[in-house]
């Protein structure tokens, strides 16, 4: 089979997709909170409801596309259509004049983004050959890393040139929006998954999976729960003196390093095993998060957000990844689409908590929640979920 750049071609085209679709919905994610709060006059709560429903709207599309794609047997349908429907989508929030304009706008993209996800990462692990996984799913978070660095760059030069003008930021997101339509329809090809069984009735169901994997889906939320939107971070940054100019530039350093993380995070659980993996992670979670919740310094955020990434690169990939370590071809987008739905059922009450904690008690016990759920969920991990990886 030909490579490029010694990856499998709808790899490295699965890599393009994501690097486009992220440089358009990051032209826009890092200046959202500040619009919503500073412009739109949102409160600090709605912020979180915003995040919280966007996610858990898309958590339920992912759970019924993955399984719509192992019943067809075709994943390309579901991602292009996912795909297609964010990029027309995102950029109308240019024309927001109410808080609950921007609910809609997201809304629609984070549909969009359900569709697409589960069968997305099912052909990620479709395609790939089976010892390199770890690799496959970490190139494809650097590339999305990547364009969340290009994302941001070009947006803060945007703001400079045109004062501050958010709007029309938002709306210049449409072209590389188009780039990434233009791959996912005509240059990634389809890859059916093995059929070891037949395929199972649609209904709400967790018996077609065994323990080890019901397991991981329970540590998944616990950890969930505590990992509220990364738009609190910024308004973080902001309190702490960071300018609005420069909030994309905070979020590029992120970005860098999840993007210099994610490959390395991957193929080092290919050798040492995914569950170690994760747990440092979640352990840099927690150490990061009380960071935050203690931090009093401009400098001490951008450290902070710079090592932020890491946790990134070593528990994105490598999840989706362990994921399909515990189930077999057949079910993987029914796998996938349970997994991202457990992680955005939870996203929502994560993020209103997030709001409502730092509107009442302040930021430190705000973050240290998080913080703390994350440490337990590293124990957890550790001692309750068996695997061969």
């Amino acid at each position: 089979m030909k490579k490029i750049f010694g990856f499998q071609k709808n790899i490295f085209y699965m890599g393009l997709v994501s690097f486009f679709t992220d440089m358009s919905s990051e032209m826009i994610y890092p200046l959202l909170p500040v619009f919503l709060t500073n412009v739109l006059k949102a409160p600090m709560t709605f912020v979180g409801l915003i995040e919280g429903i966007a996610e858990s709207t898309a958590s339920i599309f992912k759970l019924f596309s993955g399984w719509l794609s192992d019943k067809l047997g075709k994943r390309k349908l579901f991602v292009s259509i996912g795909y297609t429907l964010s990029s027309i989508c995102r950029p109308l929030v240019s024309l927001a004049a109410y808080p609950w304009h921007v609910l809609l706008v997201r809304f629609a993209d984070r549909v969009g983004k359900g569709i697409r996800t589960a069968p997305r990462d099912a052909l990620i692990a479709d395609t790939c050959n089976p010892d390199e996984k770890g690799k496959a799913f970490g190139f494809n978070r650097a590339m999305d890393h990547a364009g969340a660095i290009a994302g941001p760059a070009i947006a803060t030069g945007l703001l400079l040139y045109f004062t501050d003008n958010y709007r029309l930021v938002f709306a210049l997101a449409f072209i590389p929006a188009i780039a990434a339509i233009f791959v996912v329809l005509f240059l990634v090809k389809e890859k059916r998954p093995e059929q070891n069984c037949p395929p199972q009735p649609l209904k709400l169901t967790l018996k077609i999976f065994d323990n080890k994997f019901k397991t991981y889906l329970l540590v998944i939320g616990i950890f969930t729960l505590g990992n509220s939107s990364d738009a609190f971070l910024l308004l973080r940054a902001k309190d702490l003196g960071i300018s609005i100019t420069l909030l994309p530039l905070l979020w590029i350093v992120l970005h860098i390093t999840k993007m210099l993380s994610s490959m390395p995070g991957g193929m080092l659980s290919d050798r040492i095993g995914r569950k170690k993996v994760i747990i440092a992670g979640w352990i840099l979670y927690c150490l990061t998060y009380f960071g935050f919740a203690w931090a009093s310094l401009p400098v001490h955020i951008w450290v902070l957000f710079a090592v932020y990434g890491f946790f990134y690169g070593l528990t994105e990939s490598v999840e989706k990844a362990f994921v399909a370590d515990l189930v077999s071809s057949d079910i993987r987008g029914s796998a996938y689409g349970i997994y991202n739905a457990v992680i955005g059922i939870v996203a929502l009450p994560a993020s209103v908590l997030m709001g409502f904690l730092w509107e009442k008690f302040g930021v430190v016990p705000a973050f240290s929640l998080g913080a703390g759920l994350a440490l337990l969920s590293a124990i957890l991990l550790l001692f309750t979920v068996k695997s061969n990886n």
